[in-house]
């Protein structure tokens, strides 16, 4: 497979290593000092692109692997607020985009835990819950994109939160919470890969979930595993649709 990698800081390099272990050729590498090479001719030379990029440029990232009908995964989060519009723009012009906001196959698994965790939860409304993750100082973003899918999913399946409401540490605490909005606690530390912790107390108790990145390592090989898996598919799609997890 020939891959272009949009976005080569230190998870584009990598994926790059990851990559090339398991046999694939990277034809193009795009980083903040090669930009004019980011053309059509340049990205028609993959079979997918993987963008580890930025939130900011993300979304043009996604148009132009669409006007280069190359398939595109997408690890970089901050642009979901354009989501149902990119997601409409791929299926209309037959392209394929495949997204997540974690790759990790560890934090998949806890993706689901956390969903089969709030549906039985949604059957004890004494318990209060709330997410919290933990990053480095150089994400951009906040809260995390996998902060928003467990906090999303959990809203799904509890009748008591409606909305998620961000807390990044340091910075102005937002109004008091009301009943039905759910905290996303957010804290910057320096060499953290990343720590998302859900938290269900009560008067007396609490239970805890929680998933600890060792390195991002395990982020790069579900890029790549997803890269391999798009081949050949044409479409929208989710990470969550590698996965065939049962409760």
């Amino acid at each position: 497979m020939k891959i272009a990698l949009l976005g080569y800081g230190k998870m584009g390099q990598i994926i790059e290593r990851f990559a090339t272990e398991r046999g694939h050729e990277i034809v193009l590498k795009i980083g903040i000092d090669n930009l004019n090479d980011f053309t059509i001719e340049n990205l028609k030379q993959a079979d997918v692109a993987i963008d580890f990029s930025a939130p900011d440029a993300a979304v043009s990232n996604i148009y132009k692997c669409f006007e280069a009908k190359v398939p595109v995964v997408v690890g970089t989060t901050g642009w979901y607020g354009e989501l149902q519009n990119i997601k409409n723009d791929c299926e209309q012009s037959n392209n394929t985009l495949l997204y997540g906001s974690n790759f990790s196959i560890g934090v998949n698994i806890f993706f689901h835990l956390n969903k089969v965790l709030a549906k039985l939860m949604n059957n004890y409304p004494a318990y209060d819950v709330q997410v919290e993750e933990i990053h480095h100082t150089q994400k951009l973003d906040s809260p995390s994109g996998t902060a928003m899918t467990l906090a999303e999913d959990i809203i799904e399946e509890l009748d008591s939160k409606k909305e998620w409401v961000n807390e990044l540490l340091g910075t102005p605490i937002p109004d008091k919470l009301t009943n039905n909005q759910l905290l996303i606690e957010s804290h910057r530390i320096e060499n953290v890969p990343g720590t998302h912790t859900v938290v269900y107390g009560s008067e007396v108790d609490d239970i805890e979930i929680k998933h600890t990145a060792h390195s991002r390592t395990g982020f790069a090989l579900g890029a790549v595993v997803a890269a391999e898996w798009l081949q050949n598919k044409r479409g929208f799609y989710s990470i969550a649709d590698i996965f065939n997890f049962k409760d």
